[in-house]
């Protein structure tokens, strides 16, 4: 695939432009109507209580790490003098819905921000930044948990951030990049302590690192006495490599302190006030109260009726249902919004789910890049071990350029996050998969960017298409994520599975 080199590159305005308007429509959807439903939607009944329970340092178990309601208290303890206008008891204090909502809308509207940030870093291409930033504003799942008090988000977005922080890192020297490692460490711990599944980002890390330095031991011992290709030409020109590369100026050590030492250090810190509140426990009993929490816990609809097994996730089979009320039966009709004018009998619902168009071609996308870097793998390797030495068209085969690390990044990250969940038996939900749907959406992305920059209109023409799809997949199911009210027959046009029920 050619790029056109006349409209490779986004102009600064322009791209300007498009984020600030990407980033005024993440802020207009995570907080218009934030607080319609006036009660404790889906888990928000387990931790609304729990972030109460801190502020009123009063006991508490949960099966999770406390740093995600630790930033619901937050928010509520900021917010309880100035938001709101509908109290409500159902957190053991009165409170509005505002207070305890308003934290994760805050956070949910930078992740275009942040996974656009990345992006660039890995491309240095405003056009792909531009699309990734666009497809992160209009994914539902990630919509809805931001609207209410939940705390997957958080897990999400500390993760991101030390990812962010790592690609800043790789592009820093000396001091700088010490201190942006630091940062990194510091997210990535915090991540873990939201919940375990954080230590995908850990994981991700760890295997491009071993990549990283493999390629360049591998590179060195097979050169032998044969002339060695420059590390920046490939075919003649000169290679544009990924900052991706540079992580091989990491040493093990650094490794160690920065992603194991200190993660480790602020995950045990963040426990502190939990214990302090909890007299009873310690680190040590507390991790096997939550461990036993865990394998006790069995699958089904028996167990839970929205239970989805890992292969269902990309394909969004089973989402989670977080609010159903029928406004002429509902006994929650005082917490429910007024009804539109001459409408007497609507249905509200909130479904936790990713926006379908978006996920199921971000999962092709995924499985597409997945055969490109195999493809390219046994090139390389069908190359080199089949002359017995080091080939002068190495780079032909296997060259570590930026849109090879940005593929490798992408599948290994999302990889990290989803293949671990196969061993795992207890009854999990479609959200577990919202950290390796946004290397999903980073490779869908990758794609269309590339398509839109091609010499073939039809490969333009793909690009277009399918960003008009995404929007308009996710401007048809906006009702089902926000909540708004629908007719039955508006709520059975959103309903394309049977398992969607």
């Amino acid at each position: 695939m050619k790029l056109d080199k006349h409209n490779s590159q986004l102009s600064l305005p322009w791209f300007s432009f498009g984020m600030l308007a990407i980033m005024a429509l993440s802020f207009a959807l995570h907080f218009w109507g934030l607080g319609r439903f006036n009660m404790l939607v889906f888990d928000e009944i387990y931790y609304v209580k729990y972030a109460n329970n801190y502020l009123n340092n009063q006991p508490l178990f949960d099966a999770h790490p406390p740093l995600g309601k630790y930033m619901i208290a937050v928010g509520m303890w900021l917010g309880s003098h100035i938001l709101g206008k509908d109290i409500n008891n159902l957190s053991g204090t009165a409170i509005y819905p505002l207070v305890y909502r308003w934290m994760n809308a805050f956070t949910g509207s930078f992740f275009p921000l942040v996974v656009g940030g990345i992006a660039y870093l890995l491309s240095k291409r405003r056009s792909y930044t531009l699309i990734a930033s666009l497809f992160m504003a209009v994914d539902g799942l990630f919509l809805v948990e931001s609207r209410y008090a939940l705390i997957n988000i958080y897990l999400v977005m500390f993760g991101l951030l030390g990812q962010l922080f790592l690609l800043i890192a790789l592009a820093n020297q000396g001091k700088n990049r010490q201190f942006w490692l630091f940062f990194s460490g510091i997210s990535l711990g915090a991540s873990v302590a939201v919940k375990w599944n954080g230590l995908g980002f850990l994981l991700g890390i760890y295997i491009l690192w071993v990549l990283a330095g493999f390629l360049q031991v591998f590179r060195r011992n097979r050169s032998g006495n044969l002339p060695e290709i420059p590390s920046r030409q490939f075919k003649g020109k000169p290679v544009k490599e990924s900052i991706l590369h540079n992580l091989t100026e990491i040493n093990f050590s650094q490794i160690v302190i920065f992603f194991a030492v200190v993660p480790a250090i602020i995950y045990g810190l963040i426990w502190i006030p939990h214990l302090e509140i909890n007299k009873d426990t310690n680190f040590v009993k507390v991790h096997q109260q939550m461990m036993g929490f865990h394998q006790s816990m069995k699958s089904g609809p028996k167990v839970h009726p929205y239970c989805s097994s890992w292969y269902t996730w990309p394909l969004v089979i089973r989402p989670v249902v977080y609010l159903f009320e029928k406004s002429a039966t509902s006994s929650k009709a005082a917490a429910l919004p007024p009804l539109p004018p001459g409408i007497k009998d609507v249905s509200y619902a909130v479904y936790g789910m990713g926006n379908p168009v978006l996920w199921w071609l971000s999962s092709l996308a995924i499985l597409l890049l997945i055969a490109l870097l195999l493809k390219r793998v046994w090139l390389w390797l069908k190359t080199v071990f089949n002359q017995g030495n080091y080939p002068i068209n190495y780079y032909d085969y296997f060259p570590q350029s930026k849109e090879l690390w940005l593929v490798a990044y992408v599948v290994i990250n999302w990889s990290a996050h989803f293949l671990p969940w196969i061993k795992v038996t207890r009854c999990t939900f479609i959200y577990l998969y919202m950290s390796a749907a946004v290397f999903a959406f980073l490779g869908l992305a990758w794609l269309v960017d590339r398509w839109l920059q091609s010499y073939q209109p039809r490969l333009r023409i793909m690009g277009v298409t399918v960003i008009f799809l995404v929007v308009a997949g996710f401007v048809f199911c906006l009702p089902i994520f926000l909540g708004l009210p629908l007719t039955l027959p508006q709520y059975q046009l959103r309903i394309w599975l049977n398992s969607w029920i």
